[in-house]
C-alpha cells in the first residue's frame, strides 16, 4: 500500500467526524491484517502514536477497533516502538483518567500476548514490571489500579514467568502482602498472581511463599476472610506446582484438617476451600499424602452428609397434610434455603473422596466397607449438583474396582450418565468379579432403602436386573420378598418408563430366583399384569405378556398361578386379539401367550379354541370384527393348534374344512375365518394328510362374497408353503387352465413367493423356471389387476433368485408389447426394498435399462418407470445416484401438462385427441369441454381452474361450455 494512502487514513483517524474515524480505523485494521504490509520508520512512529491516541476516543466503537489494531501492529513494527507503546499504556494505567483505565489495561494485555519474539518480550518485561509492581505496592494507589496491575501481571507471569527469574524474589515480596489486603478483589487477584508465579519459582522461593502462608494460617488473630484467602492460596499453589508441593504437606495438611473440623457453624466457605486443597494434594502429591489418607477419609465421610439446616425427618414433616405455614411479621427475617451454603461443603467432600478413591487403590477394601454405604445413603441428596458429584464418586469407586480386579482402564465414557451408569454399567463390572462378592453382597440390601427416593426410583429396576443377571448368583433371599413387592407396586405407577423397566426386571428375577419367590407373589404380579394389556400401549402389552409366559413356563409356579392367568389375563388377551391395531411384537407375544396357556396345567385346548373363535363373532356391544383382527385371530388359532399336538391340530383342520363344505351363503363370516385359520395352520404344518384340502379351499373361489374369495386365495397360497412339492404344481396348473379363477390363483402364487422371500427360503430350479414362464406369459393380460399381481410376483421372486430374474426382466424391456414393458418395470419396483438384499449388486448396473423407459411412447410404461424411480429414491437412493443427471431431465418432461380435448356431437358420441398445452389456441367455433391430464398423477385442480379462465375470456366459447355442462 502506498505511503500516501496510509497517510490519508491516519488523517481521517484524527478527524472530528466519529464515523470517519471509525471507517478509517476499520480500513487500517484491514491493511494491518493484509499479508505483505510494511511500514517505513517515520510511519511506524506516526501510526503507533495515532493508535494509542485512538484508545482514548470518546466513541467506544472507535477505541474498540483501535485495540484490535494493536494485535497485528506489534508484529509489524520495531522493538523500540513496542516499548514506547507499552510504557505509554503503563503511564495511562497508573496516572491517566479513570475512564481510560479499562481500555489501557486491555491494550497492554494485548501487546503482552502478541509479542512476536522472546527477546522483545524480555525488553518489555524489564520496562513494565517495575511499574506494575509500583502500582501494586504504592500506598496511594486505588484498589481499582491495584486490581488492574495484578490482572496484567498475572498474564505476564503465566506466559513469561521463566524469563523473569531475576525478579522472582521482588515479585514475591510484592505479592504476598496483598494476601492480607482488606479488599477481597485484591486478595482474589493476588492468589491468581502468586499461583502463576509459583510454577516458575525455585524450590527455595516456593518454600518461602509456603512458609509465609502457613505463618498467616497459624495466626488465630487474623480475620476469617484473610484465613479463607490463605487456604485458597495453599490449594492454588498445589495446583500450580504439582508434586513439588509434597515437601510442604507436613505443615499444611494438619492445619487444613484442623480448620475444617473447628470452623464456626456458618463458615461453609472455609470448609469448602480446605477440602478443595486436600483434593489437590491427593491428586498431585499421591506419594507424600499417604500418611494423611486415613484422616482425610474420615473427614470426607463426615462432611459428605454435612447439612446442619436439614434433617431426614423434615421431608416427612413437609409432606404432612396437617402442616400449616404460619406467616407473621418476622417471617421476612427467617432463614431460607437461598442462604444455605452447606451444599458446597458436601460437594467438596464428594470430590475429595473421589480423588482419594482414584489415587489409593490399596484402600479399596476399606472404601467398600466405609465409603460405599455413605455414598449410597447420599443418593437422596436434595441438591442436584451435589447429587451429580455423589454419583460420579460412586462410579469412580466401581471403576477402580474394575481396574484392580481386571486391569480395565478403557471404559465407555458415553455411558456415564449419572443414574443409569451407576445402575447398569458400574454394577455390571463390579458384579462380574467373584473376588468382589464380599463387597457386593451388601449392595442389594442398601439399594432397598432407595425405594423411598423418588428421584432414583426409575433406575432401581435396572440395578436389580443387572444384579439378577450377574454370574455371581448373589443370595438375595434377605431382600427378595421386599423387592418383588415394591416392583409389583411400580406396575401401578403412572411413569411409563418405570413400568417398562419393572417388567423386564421382574422377568429376569423370576428366571434367576424363581425358586425363592412364593406362589402368592406370582398371583399378585399376574393381577397387576392384567391391567397393562390393551391396544393403547402395544409395547407395554408385549412386555406384560412375555412376563406372563415366563410365569407360566416356570415349573415351580403352582396351579393357582395358571388359574389366575385364565381368570385375569385371558379375558384381556381375548379382547386384545379383536383389535385392528394389534401387530408386531405384541402379536408375537400374544401368540406365545396362547402357546404357553396350552402347555400349562389344567388348561383345556377345546375351551381356548372356542374362546378364540368366538372373538370373531359380531356383537351388539363391540360391533363387527375388523379384517386385520381376523388375521390376528387366525394366527393365534394356528399357534394354539400346533402347541396342542398333531391329534388336536388334525381335528381342528377337519372342523374347519367341514365349515367350508357347508353352504357358504348362510354364514360367510364363519367361512372367512375358517379359510384364514387353514392358511395359517398350513403355513406352519404340512396338511397333505388331509385329502383334497386344496380342492375344498378352491371351491370357495365360487363364493358370492369377495372377502371369502380373497381369504380362499390367501389360504391356498399358505397351505402350499407347507408342502411346495405337492401344492405348487397344483396352483400353476390351475392358473393355466382356469381363466376365470386366474386372478385369485395368481394371488395364491403371490402368497407362496412372498412367504419364501420373507423366510429367506429358496425354490428348486425347475420350480423357478415354471413360475417365471407362467408369469411372463401373463404380462400382456388385458386386466390391470392381473398384471399388477404378476409384477409383484416377479419382483418378489427376483429377491430369491436375482441372478436368473434380473437378466430375464431386462430382456423384456425391449418387448414390442407395452403391457409387458410396464409389467417388468413394476416388477423391479417391487424388488427394491428397504433392507439390504443380494439383488442390489446385480440390479445396480442394470437399473438404467428399466428407468430409461421413462421416455417410452406408451404412457403406461412411462408411469411405471416414474413409480420405480420414486421407490428407488425412497428406499435405495444409491442405486440411482449416478443416473440422476440423465434421468431428472426426463422426469421433468413428464410434468408438462397435456390437454385432453373431448368433442361432443349431437348424439353425445365421443372423440378424443391430445395436443400440447398452449401449443394451439382454443377456437371459438370448437365445441369442447377440456380437461387437464398430468402424466405424473398430480393434483389437476389448479391447472383446470386456469384453463377455465381461458375459456371464460371468449363469450361464444363460454356459452358453448355452459350448454354442454347443462346437458
Amino acid at each position: 500500500m502506498a505511503n500516501l494512502t496510509l497517510t490519508g487514513i491516519l488523517e481521517k483517524m484524527t478527524g472530528k467526524d466519529k464515523d470517519y474515524r471509525y471507517m478509517a480505523t476499520s480500513d487500517l485494521l484491514n491493511e494491518l491484517n493484509r499479508e505483505g504490509f510494511k511500514l517505513d520508520v517515520d510511519l511506524e512512529v506516526k501510526l503507533s502514536n495515532v493508535v494509542i491516541q485512538q484508545l482514548d476516543d470518546a466513541a467506544g466503537d472507535v477505541s474498540g477497533l483501535a485495540v484490535k489494531c494493536l494485535a497485528p501492529l506489534v508484529k509489524k513494527i520495531h522493538e523500540q516502538q513496542i516499548l514506547e507503546m507499552a510504557n505509554k499504556l503503563c503511564d495511562k494505567l497508573l496516572n491517566g483518567k479513570e475512564q481510560h483505565r479499562d481500555i489501557s489495561s486491555i491494550a497492554l494485555k494485548t501487546i503482552v500476548s502478541e509479542v512476536p519474539t522472546s527477546s522483545i518480550a524480555q525488553s518489555i518485561l524489564v520496562s513494565i514490571s517495575p511499574k506494575l509492581i509500583r502500582g501494586i505496592t504504592s500506598q496511594g494507589m486505588s484498589t481499582e489500579i491495584k486490581c488492574e496491575c495484578l490482572d496484567i501481571l498475572c498474564d505476564v507471569l503465566h506466559k513469561y514467568g521463566n524469563l523473569m527469574a531475576s525478579d522472582h524474589e521482588v515479585l514475591l515480596g510484592a505479592l504476598l502482602p496483598q494476601l492480607s489486603s482488606n479488599h477481597a478483589s485484591v486478595r482474589k487477584k493476588a492468589v491468581s498472581c502468586v499461583a502463576s508465579l509459583a510454577s516458575s519459582l525455585s524450590d527455595d522461593l516456593l518454600a518461602k511463599a509456603t512458609v509465609e502462608v502457613v505463618r498467616l494460617l497459624r495466626n488465630k488473630a487474623i480475620k476469617p476472610d484473610i484465613t479463607r484467602t490463605n487456604i485458597q492460596m495453599i490449594g492454588a499453589l498445589s495446583r500450580a506446582v504439582g508434586y513439588r508441593f509434597g515437601a510442604h504437606l507436613g505443615d499444611t495438611v494438619p492445619i487444613l484438617i484442623s480448620y475444617c473440623t473447628h470452623a464456626s457453624e456458618n463458615d461453609e466457605e472455609l470448609r469448602e476451600y480446605s477440602l478443595q486443597a486436600l483434593e489437590s494434594f491427593l491428586l498431585r502429591c499421591s506419594r507424600d499424602i499417604s500418611p494423611y489418607c486415613n484422616d482425610i477419609l474420615h473427614l470426607t465421610l463426615e462432611y459428605l452428609s454435612y447439612d446442619p439446616n436439614f434433617t431426614d425427618n423434615m421431608e416427612e414433616d413437609t409432606d404432612d397434610e396437617s402442616y400449616v405455614v404460619e406467616e407473621d411479621d418476622e417471617s421476612a427475617n427467617e432463614y431460607t434455603d437461598d442462604e444455605d451454603a452447606s451444599w458446597k461443603v458436601r460437594r467438596a467432600a464428594a470430590k475429595c473422596l473421589a480423588a482419594l478413591i482414584v489415587t489409593r487403590p490399596e484402600l479399596l477394601s476399606r472404601l467398600y466397607e466405609e465409603a460405599c454405604p455413605k455414598l449410597i445413603d447420599r443418593f437422596k441428596e436434595r441438591e442436584e449438583n451435589v447429587k451429580m458429584d455423589v454419583f460420579n464418586t460412586f462410579i469412580e469407586l466401581l471403576r477402580q474396582t474394575g481396574n484392580v480386579t481386571k486391569g480395565q482402564t478403557d471404559f465407555d465414557e458415553s455411558r456415564q450418565e449419572y443414574g443409569s451408569s451407576i445402575l447398569q454399567y458400574s454394577f455390571g463390572d463390579a458384579l462380574s468379579n467373584s473376588c468382589l462378592c464380599k463387597f457386593c453382597f451388601g449392595i442389594p440390601v442398601r439399594l432397598v432403602y432407595i425405594f423411598n427416593c423418588s428421584y432414583l426410583i426409575i433406575f432401581l429396576p435396572q440395578a436389580f436386573a443387572v444384579i439378577a443377571a450377574s454370574p455371581l448368583h448373589l443370595d438375595l433371599s434377605c431382600v427378595l420378598e421386599h423387592v418383588i413387592s415394591e416392583l409389583t407396586a411400580f406396575l401401578r405407577k403412572a411413569n411409563r418408563a418405570l413400568r417398562q423397566a419393572t417388567l423386564g426386571t421382574l422377568n429376569t428375577l423370576i428366571v434367576a430366583y424363581g425358586d425363592k419367590i412364593g406362589s402368592s407373589a406370582y398371583e399378585v404380579i399376574v393381577v397387576e399384569l392384567s391391567t397393562l394389556i390393551s391396544d393403547s400401549d402395544l409395547h407395554m402389552t408385549a412386555l406384560a405378556l412375555e412376563l406372563c409366559c415366563t410365569l407360566m413356563a416356570d415349573s415351580r409356579s403352582g396351579p393357582n398361578v395358571g388359574l389366575t392367568v385364565r381368570n385375569k389375563v385371558l379375558p384381556q388377551a381375548l379382547t386384545l386379539v379383536r383389535s385392528s391395531l394389534l401387530q408386531g411384537q405384541a402379536l408375537l407375544a400374544l401368540q406365545n401367550f396362547f402357546r404357553a396357556l396350552v402347555y400349562s396345567a389344567n388348561t383345556s385346548f377345546d375351551v381356548l379354541l372356542d374362546s378364540l373363535l368366538s372373538t370373531a363373532k359380531s356383537s351388539a356391544q363391540s360391533g363387527g370384527v375388523a379384517k386385520q383382527a381376523l388375521f390376528s385371530i387366525a394366527q393365534c388359532v394356528a399357534v394354539l393348534c400346533l402347541a396342542a399336538g398333531d391329534k388336536k391340530c388334525s381335528s381342528t383342520v377337519n372342523m374347519l374344512t367341514d365349515i367350508l363344505k357347508a353352504d357358504g351363503t348362510t354364514n360367510s363370516a364363519k367361512q372367512h375365518l375358517s379359510l384364514l385359520c387353514l392358511g395359517e395352520i398350513g403355513r406352519r404344518k404340512d396338511l397333505s394328510s388331509h385329502t383334497h384340502i386344496e380342492n375344498i379351499v378352491i371351491e370357495s373361489f365360487q363364493s358370492p362374497f369377495e372377502e371369502i374369495k380373497s381369504a380362499a386365495s390367501y389360504a391356498l397360497g399358505n397351505i402350499a408353503v407347507g408342502n411346495l412339492s405337492k401344492y405348487l404344481p397344483f396352483i400353476l396348473d390351475k392358473i393355466d387352465n382356469q381363466q376365470k379363477k386366474q386372478y385369485l390363483l395368481l394371488h395364491s402364487l403371490k402368497e407362496v413367493i412372498v412367504r419364501q422371500s420373507v423366510d429367506k427360503a429358496e425354490f428348486d430350479d425347475s420350480s423357478v423356471e415354471k413360475i417365471t414362464n407362467l408369469l411372463f406369459n401373463h404380462c400382456e393380460s388385458e386386466e390391470e389387476g392381473v398384471r399388477n399381481v404378476v409384477a409383484e410376483c416377479l419382483g418378489k421372486i427376483a429377491l430369491i433368485e436375482p441372478g436368473k430374474l434380473v437378466p430375464a426382466l431386462k430382456e423384456r424391456t425391449t418387448s414390442a408389447a407395452g403391457f409387458t414393458r410396464a409389467t417388468v418395470v413394476i416388477a423391479v419396483k417391487y424388488s427394491i426394498v428397504e433392507r439390504q438384499e443380494k439383488i442390489d449388486e446385480i440390479l445396480y448396473p442394470e437399473i438404467s435399462s428399466f428407468l430409461m423407459l421413462i421416455k417410452d411412447h406408451d404412457q403406461h410404461v412411462r408411469r411405471a418407470a416414474v413409480l420405480a424411480l420414486s421407490t428407488a429414491a425412497h428406499n435405495k437412493p444409491n442405486l440411482i445416484k449416478s443416473l440422476l443427471p440423465e434421468v431428472l431431465p426426463l422426469l421433468y418432461d413428464q410434468t408438462v401438462i397435456k390437454v385432453i380435448s373431448l368433442h361432443f356431437t349431437n348424439n353425445l358420441s365421443l372423440r378424443t385427441r391430445f395436443f400440447g398445452y398452449k401449443s394451439k389456441k382454443l377456437q371459438d367455433n370448437l365445441i369442447s369441454f377440456s380437461l387437464l391430464y398430468i402424466c405424473s398423477g398430480g393434483d389437476c385442480s389448479h391447472k383446470f381452474k386456469n384453463l377455465m379462465v381461458e375459456i371464460s375470456k371468449s363469450q361464444s366459447m363460454w356459452e358453448k361450455y355452459s350448454s354442454i355442462r347443462n346437458e
